[in-house]
C-alpha cells in the first residue's frame, strides 16, 4: 500500500481501502462496462496494444524542449505565434504530475477512489488560470480537427485533466490546448529524417460529467456483471470464443 493507496489493481467492495482509478481506466468504462468490470474487478484485462515508440519520441522531444522555456519562465515560439498569452507553469510536482502511474491525482472521498493520470503539460495564462496541455502526432495530408470519433477520448482526457487539477485547488481554464506535429510526407526523399508541422489547436471542455461518471464506474464495480457496449469489438470475440472451447 502506498500513501493509503491500495496498489493491487483488482476492486474489492467494501475494502475501507482508497482504490486507484486511472484516467485511461475511465475511458475503459466509458468504452465497455463490461470490460470495464472483468479488468477492474476480477483482473481479466484486453490484449495490451503495441506502444507508439515514435508518438512517444515526439512527447519526450516537445517535453524537452518547453521546459527550457519553463526554466526561463519565456513563451515557446509556437504560443506566440498562435496568440496564446501563457507560459510553461513551474512547479514543484510538474514531473510527478508528467509520469506514467503517478500523474495528477484527487482521493474522490464519496466513492473513496483515487483518480489519477498524467498529463502531458501544464502552461499558465496571464489570468493566473493553469492551462492542460496534450502532445499529440500523426501523419496527415488532411487538415487537423477535433471531429474524428477516435478524438473524442482526446477531449474526455483533457476534461479529467482539468478535473483533477481544480480539485487540487488550482485555478484551470475552460480552454486547454493540443499542440499536434504531424509529419511531413511531402519531401521528396526521407534522407534518414522526419520533419514535422507542428501546430496549436484549441478545445474549449467542460468537466461537469467527470464526477457522475467516477460514480457511475464505482457503481459498476461494486454490482454484477454489466452487459456489453453495443460498439465494443472485444465483447463478441471473447463470447465466441468462449462458447468455441466449451462445445
Amino acid at each position: 500500500m502506498m500513501n493509503g493507496v491500495r496498489s493491487k489493481n483488482f476492486f474489492s467492495p467494501g475494502s475501507p481501502e482508497p482504490f486507484k482509478l486511472s484516467r485511461s481506466k475511465i475511458e475503459l468504462f466509458l468504452d465497455c462496462p463490461r470490460c470495464f468490470y472483468l479488468d477492474r474487478r476480477l483482473g481479466i484485462g484486453r490484449p495490451p496494444g503495441f506502444p507508439f515508440t515514435l508518438n512517444s519520441a515526439v512527447d519526450y522531444l516537445l517535453k524537452k524542449e518547453f521546459d527550457i522555456h519553463r526554466a526561463a519562465g519565456s513563451a515557446h515560439p509556437l504560443m506566440k505565434a498562435y496568440g496564446v498569452e501563457a507560459v510553461p507553469f513551474r512547479h514543484e510536482k510538474i514531473n510527478e504530475w508528467r509520469e506514467n502511474f503517478k500523474g495528477v491525482g484527487f482521493l474522490h472521498r464519496s466513492t473513496n477512489l483515487f483518480i489519477h493520470g498524467a498529463v502531458d503539460d501544464v502552461w499558465i495564462n496571464d489570468k493566473k488560470e493553469l492551462i492542460v496541455v496534450d502532445y499529440k502526432a500523426t501523419s496527415t495530408n488532411s487538415k487537423i480537427t477535433l471531429d474524428a470519433e477516435y478524438r473524442q477520448s482526446y477531449k474526455r482526457q483533457m476534461e479529467i485533466y482539468t478535473w483533477l487539477l481544480r480539485h487540487n485547488g488550482f485555478k484551470v481554464s475552460d480552454t486547454g490546448y493540443f499542440v499536434y506535429a504531424n509529419g511531413d510526407k511531402d519531401k521528396k526523399a526521407f534522407d534518414g529524417k522526419l520533419e514535422f508541422k507542428v501546430e496549436i489547436i484549441p478545445y474549449k471542455g467542460n468537466d461537469a460529467w467527470v464526477e457522475g461518471t467516477i460514480f457511475d464506474a464505482h457503481k459498476c464495480m461494486s454490482g454484477d456483471l454489466p452487459d456489453s457496449s453495443d460498439n465494443c469489438e472485444y465483447c463478441p470475440y471473447r463470447e465466441a470464443a468462449g462458447k468455441y472451447e466449451s462445445s
